[in-house]
């Protein structure tokens, strides 16, 4: 039966259209996991609203405070386990497994993907992962990817009073999280009172009690996700870019992001200069991205994690 939430005429035509796709990309932003309850960029309870972007997201930031950038990432981690993957990554997981033509490029670094069993080879990860660690040492090489131990080290346990998952559902900061907080009030994204007074105080750890790399013994690791200021992963952007030019595109899933962020959004224009379709999934019709809605495109408006699977079960079953 028809979710209530899509319309039937809507839901027919793309299904139908669906059946006969071969070559399928999917773009993720922070909607789908938001059907997690997951808490977004700034994180539940205002734990780290009153903090600058840069003094926790930067290379600078790590370098001058890696105790403080490493107790946020672990507060990240953390809430991020506490999530659970829902319906639409269980359900995109399944249709990469009945269809090697078919790609995820997820703007996310929660680990809900993979932990949903997603091919690790039809999943790309445009902005690192939480869960990807790697030396910061000049001479070393050493990471390694989709560790879930939590906390990586003792030092970075998670006090018992660490505010439980509740994200509010107008909560904007994860998608500003690439413009600093001032940025942000200024622009009307966050609201004075979304932000806490007083900063938390943060116990001061040394560097020997943080994570240090198994292979040098002398690097600090870092959290495997891309700071601001760092490029994005090369290898990723290549892969992709080398799918999408090899052959047609059937069709883009544009789920839970507002696409107007680059060069993620640039991937919708680039699938429709290939022959792509455009289904995008989304709570705001007015959020579909910098190319709008164009004539053929489909819009289910609505909770991704109900949405998703309702729209791919004629393809991959029950989820």
């Amino acid at each position: 039966m028809a979710s209530s939430a899509i319309p039937a005429a809507d839901l027919r035509s793309f299904a139908e259209y669906l059946k006969g796709c071969k070559r399928i990309i999917a773009l993720l932003g922070a909607g789908i996991s938001a059907s997690s309850g997951l808490p977004t960029f700034r994180g539940a309870g205002g734990l780290w609203r009153s903090y600058e972007a840069t003094d926790l997201a930067t290379p600078e930031a790590f370098d001058a405070n890696p105790d403080l950038v490493w107790q946020f990432y672990s507060y990240r981690r953390h809430m991020a386990l506490k999530a659970q993957p829902n319906r639409a990554h269980y359900a995109l997981a399944e249709l990469a497994r009945r269809n090697t033509d078919f790609i995820t490029l997820t703007q996310n670094v929660d680990g809900l993907s993979p932990r949903a069993n997603h091919p690790s080879k039809q999943l790309h990860h445009l902005h690192g992962s939480l869960f990807t660690v790697k030396c910061t040492s000049f001479y070393c090489t050493y990471s390694r990817e989709n560790d879930f131990t939590d906390p990586l080290v003792p030092a970075l346990a998670i006090p018992d009073n660490t505010p439980e998952l509740n994200p509010s559902t107008d909560d904007k900061t994860g998608e500003v999280a690439s413009r600093s907080l001032s940025q942000a009030l200024k622009g009307g994204e966050i609201k004075e009172a979304d932000i806490s007074d007083e900063r938390v105080p943060l116990p001061a750890l040394s560097t020997d009690v943080l994570p240090h790399c198994p292979k040098c013994k002398e690097g600090l690791l870092r959290p495997g996700v891309v700071w601001f200021g760092e490029s994005l992963p090369s290898k990723t952007l290549n892969q992709v870019d080398k799918w999408m030019n090899a052959a047609f595109v059937d069709l883009i899933l544009v789920i839970g992001t507002s696409s107007k962020v680059y060069p993620a959004a640039g991937y919708v224009d680039k699938a429709r200069a290939r022959g792509a379709r455009v289904a995008v999934v989304n709570m705001d019709r007015n959020d579909v991205g910098s190319s709008g809605l164009q004539p053929g495109d489909w819009f289910f408006q609505g909770d991704a994690g109900t949405i998703v699977p309702e729209l791919l079960k004629g393809v991959i079953g029950e989820v």
